[in-house]
This record gives structure tokens, sequence and C-alpha cells, in this order.
């Protein structure tokens, strides 16, 4: 789902709310969790999950084309944790699915 396709769907479910301001909502809460990353905070949403930051060292990699080594930089990279309602949920929907081979 895109950001677009999360804002058509909000809208459809609260037709009582103008698109322009659940447009508005949306990219606000993304701004924040966005904010607080770069802070180095770390944001919870209690049932879904919780997004950190996390710090990957400076190394020597590897170029895949010419094999050559290359030095990597120290990076800070957004990181994903599910909480264990989401984990769960996507669980027990899996395990109601049908299969199909």
């Amino acid at each position: 789902m895109t950001k677009s396709e999360l804002i058509l769907r909000l809208s459809e479910l609260n037709p009582h709310l103008y698109q322009r301001d659940i447009e508005r909502i949306v990219s606000t809460i993304f701004d924040e969790i966005t904010n607080a990353l770069a802070r180095g905070d770390r944001v919870e949403l209690r049932g879904f999950g919780a997004f950190s930051v996390k710090q990957r060292s400076a190394r020597v990699g590897r170029n895949p084309r010419t094999g050559a080594s290359v030095d990597v930089s120290e990076k800070f990279i957004p990181f994903f944790k599910t909480g264990k309602e989401l984990r769960e949920r996507l669980n027990d929907q899996q395990a109601h699915e049908p299969e199909t081979t």
C-alpha cells in the first residue's frame, strides 16, 4: 500500500472528513516519526511496532562488478520491530487462509 492508497482508504472509511485534511494528518504523522528518528529517538506504536535507528559501523566492502575494495562509511539506518499484536494478527491470518497450489 502506498501513501496515496492509504489516504484514499482512510477517506473512504471516514467520509465525514475532507481528503485534504486526511492527507495533512498522514503527512504530519510520517513527518513526526521521521523527525523523532532523526533526533535519535525511538517511536513506539503499541500493538503495531517500534521504529528506531541503528548504527552501522564503517567497513571495507567490495564492488560487486569489479571486486575492488571500497571503503563504506559509518551510517545510520531506520529499523522497525513488529509489535506482538501485529505478529499475532499476521500469523493468525495466515493460518486461516486456504493454500493455493
